[in-house]
């Protein structure tokens, strides 16, 4: 039924004894992040209840979510890992209830939105109805829901007063060359609205090649941002991970050769780097601003200061924890026991 990664009897994950499990973790931990994961303490020793926690996620065997998986079980807790898409409801006014493969999903002390953007809408409703049964989520659905919305998050940012690219938006293709020119003019960037993991993203060199590719994707009838390019940034951008309201690691990412894009999945790299006061404090506003309690914040460092290029609300661990060799996992489900409460559901941020 359940993809557990408690079982009774002896835990197993992917198959493995938990112990099996526990020797990979501490093999690939620093003596650092080993203490910080306390590896065969148990909950009661930190004073914690033993919680029931459910993650929302249709790929168990993504590194993100084995860490994760790790780190509450280190720490004494049970977890389920739900595929979101097997999720189905019972919306009724008293006693709204979840189902997975047809057996009724009993009670969480918390969830963990692992949502994919392909499967937004759904996994979004699958998340409104946990937060309907009083399941305390890392992530509220409107704050995803925010963070996914390119176009409303930023303008949710530029109201708070965040450094942000000169962003332009329109839906007339007549309105192409005014749009070009209300962002400084060529070379700019254009991006898909539904775009993630840099695909839908162009780089238009010239007036003439920004033209051409802003007229093709309206004609699709599809929708589009145009941001200023940030040369000064040299292909590299920052991403500060934040946890409840602080920056607790941060990363470099640097675009492959000849690309403008530094994500990771378009073949980036990731280093280790020290960021300034500004670019934390920034971080932390951005992800209160969408109402995230968890999020990657990503920037560039322009000649104006820092300007947020976008707030994941599901950001991956493995480029992250391998950078700065911080064990991100274990400061989630700390952050989790001190947070978790039933009930405790109520909408954050304006938006």
């Amino acid at each position: 039924m359940l993809e557990r990664a408690a079982h009774l009897g002896e835990p197993a994950i992917n198959g493995l004894s938990l112990a099996h499990w526990s020797a990979r973790v501490k093999a690939r931990l620093s003596r650092e992040q080993r203490a910080a994961v306390g590896v065969g303490k148990t909950c009661q020793s930190r004073k914690h209840r033993h919680m029931k926690i459910a993650m929302l996620a249709r790929n168990a065997n993504l590194y993100s979510h084995q860490r994760l998986v790790e780190a509450a079980q280190a720490r004494g807790h049970e977890i389920d890992i739900l595929n979101t898409l097997r999720v189905t409801m019972n919306i009724t006014s008293h006693r709204p209830e979840a189902y997975y493969q047809g057996a009724k999903l009993g009670k969480y002390d918390a969830v963990i939105p692992r949502i994919g953007a392909s499967i937004t809408f759904y996994g979004l409703a699958v998340l409104r109805q946990f937060e309907m049964m009083n399941v305390w989520s890392l992530n509220e659905s409107v704050a995803i829901g925010r963070s996914r919305d390119k176009l409303r998050s930023l303008q949710i940012l530029a109201r708070k007063g965040l450094g942000l690219p000169v962003t332009a938006f329109a839906h007339d293709p007549r309105q192409t060359d005014e749009v070009i020119q209300m962002v400084g003019g060529a070379p700019v960037v254009i991006k898909l609205l539904e775009g993630t993991q840099g695909i839908g993203v162009v780089l238009g060199e010239t007036e003439k090649s920004a033209r051409s590719v802003i007229e093709a994707f309206r004609s699709a009838n599809v929708n589009i941002l145009v941001q200023e390019f940030i040369k000064e940034a040299n292909a590299t951008d920052i991403r500060c991970f934040v946890i409840g309201n602080k920056v607790v690691a941060s990363m470099q990412r640097q675009g492959a050769e000849g690309d403008f894009r530094s994500n990771l999945h378009r073949g980036g790299t990731a280093s280790s780097i020290k960021i300034t006061p500004e670019e934390r404090s920034t971080a932390v506003r951005a992800a209160r601003a969408m109402g995230l309690n968890v999020a990657g914040v990503d920037m560039l460092r322009s000649k104006y200061g820092p300007v947020i290029m976008e707030v994941n609300s599901s950001p991956g661990l493995e480029g992250i924890e391998k950078a700065s060799g911080k064990d991100i996992a274990s400061k989630i489900i700390a952050f989790i026991e001190e947070n978790a409460s039933h009930g405790k559901t109520k909408t954050k941020g304006k938006g």
